[in-house]
């Protein structure tokens, strides 16, 4: 960490609660090696904001009252895929943080925590580091490859083996395979069960 030490970590925070922004900014600028660019209420203007500033860092809040930041996060990161994420949330539901991690969020951090501990989260996603709830520790090991998920979203669709080979050149034998690791990964017992975990993590929106 000591290339971090001589660093300003740029930091972008966007909430609509702008007390709530306001109150973050002042606690992280307390530590010399952050610097908040901007506070942004609106996440309508987010994109302008992030290509103006070029920050290293954008902390969201999971759940805004015109925009899921879930959803925000998944549409950054096809933008700005360099941009590092980190998820600010009242919750710790599995699904939620399953659906941050596969958004592309590089941190998961819950709003009792302490200050310290959003601190931390910002200069380990800028070190290159995922920081997510302890109990959801194996999440790289459960995340599909993209073939995979292919797979998985034409599962969902009710489709037959023999379908998915021909939709996506493979041969049966693979498209088992596939199945096989989807089901595992998905800590599932069926296709079914495979697709409700999809669901419920964010990997497949009905």
């Amino acid at each position: 960490m000591n290339g971090v030490n001589q660093l300003k970590i740029k930091v972008l925070l966007l909430d609509d609660h702008m007390m709530m922004v306001q109150g973050i900014k002042q606690l992280l600028e307390r530590d010399r090696v952050v610097k908040v660019v901007s506070t942004l209420s609106n996440p309508a203007e987010i994109y302008d904001e992030i290509d103006y500033h070029r920050p290293n860092i954008l902390i969201i809040d999971i759940r805004m009252k015109s925009f899921n930041g879930i959803s925000l996060t998944r549409n950054i990161k096809k933008t700005f895929p360099e941009l590092k994420i980190v998820i600010l949330s009242g919750y710790e539901y599995d699904e939620y943080i399953y659906a941050a991690y596969n958004a592309g969020a590089a941190a998961y951090v819950r709003k009792e925590n302490s200050i310290n501990e959003l601190i931390t989260a910002v200069k380990q996603t800028f070190a290159g580091n995922h920081v997510f709830p302890q109990h959801a520790v194996n999440l790289s090991v459960d995340r599909l490859t993209h073939k995979e998920l292919e797979v998985l979203k034409l599962i969902a669709e009710d489709k037959t083996n023999m379908e998915i080979s021909s939709a996506l050149k493979l041969s049966k034998r693979t498209v088992e395979r596939h199945i096989s690791s989807i089901i595992q990964k998905m800590d599932a017992n069926s296709r079914v069960g495979a697709v409700v975990n999809g669901i419920k993590r964010g990997l497949l929106h009905v």
